[in-house]
């Protein structure tokens, strides 16, 4: 277990309610059907935009994002990507459904289901792995084949395989020609969510899960997102090994092909980490710092390395 101080679902500094223009607050509550009565900011994740479950008068819940074109312009056109992909997901997908987008006083603003849901626990629990892991399975069956207007993982991941060229480590050698190879193992024909996080994950009624966040959805691999989640319960002492082993997608991957993987994740939080400090995000830095070192240590172990 590789321990860690980051506020887990509390690490976002977010716009809040009442932070909003009263005009973005009337046309919010115009798509809602009524007054908001009670706004609950969202802790997880590590942008500075508006993210909260609002109750209205009726007792409905609905969950809006919001960011500011001008002062957060980059969060903002985030959120409309992300509204433009939601907008591809098959009915079928375990994720939320966006239901209405909309541009008010230089506002971004979209609504999505509210989904009554909790994260997974931290440090993770093997239940709670086990019901991440089953979405991420069914979610590989129903987006293979992707939904058309998505771009290939290995043209969106392309920046990341020469970074171990940057990188000062006694193995970047090493890491490099593994990273080299991505494009012969991340591709596929599947829709991977690639941002497979505690924080992107909603676990309902202790029986199933499903995935939030939509941003950065590349279509590649069917295994490459039940990789992904298994970082943070391996830094949080589970054994993964164990998983993979009896994984349906990810048990038939070669050895080598998933270190690949691993090492070109492992470089883009190599460089990530040490860029300065958001003034939005102050634990942006701390957490990507958190996922290398638990992506190093398990390549270490899966290569042999001496420690």
């Amino acid at each position: 277990m590789l321990p860690t101080r980051i506020p887990h679902g509390r690490t976002a500094r977010r716009v809040e309610w009442a932070h909003l223009p009263p005009v973005v607050r009337a046309a919010v509550e115009g798509h809602l059907g009524g007054p908001v009565v009670e706004a609950e900011s969202q802790g997880g994740g590590f942008t500075p935009g508006f993210a909260s479950v609002l109750t209205c008068a009726d007792g409905s819940r609905h969950f809006v994002k919001a960011a500011s074109l001008k002062a957060q312009r980059t969060f903002a056109e985030s959120y409309r990507e992300e509204a433009r992909k939601l907008r591809v997901l098959p009915e079928a997908a375990p994720a939320p459904r966006l239901r209405w987008t909309d541009e008010v006083a230089d506002w971004f603003l979209m609504g999505i289901d509210h989904v009554d849901g909790r994260a997974p626990h931290r440090p993770w629990t093997d239940a709670d792995l086990a019901l991440a892991s089953a979405a991420l399975v069914e979610a590989a069956e129903v987006l293979t084949p992707a939904p058309a207007g998505l771009d290939p993982a290995v043209d969106e991941l392309a920046s990341w395989a020469g970074l171990w060229q940057r990188i000062d480590h006694p193995r970047a050698a090493e890491l490099g020609a593994l990273a080299a190879r991505y494009a012969d193992v991340v591709g596929g024909d599947t829709l991977a969510h690639t941002d497979v996080r505690d924080d992107n994950i909603l676990v309902l009624d202790e029986e199933r899960a499903v995935l939030c966040d939509w941003n950065w959805p590349v279509v590649g691999a069917a295994w490459l997102d039940s990789l992904l989640l298994l970082i943070g319960p391996r830094g949080d002492g589970l054994d993964v090994e164990s998983h993979i082993a009896r994984h349906p997608l990810l048990s038939v991957v070669p050895a080598d092909d998933v270190d690949v993987a691993l090492a070109l994740v492992l470089g883009y939080f190599s460089v990530s980490a040490d860029q300065p400090v958001p003034p939005t995000s102050p634990h942006l830095r701390a957490a990507q710092a958190w996922q290398r070192d638990v992506l190093h240590d398990w390549l270490a172990e899966r290569r042999g390395w001496q420690r």
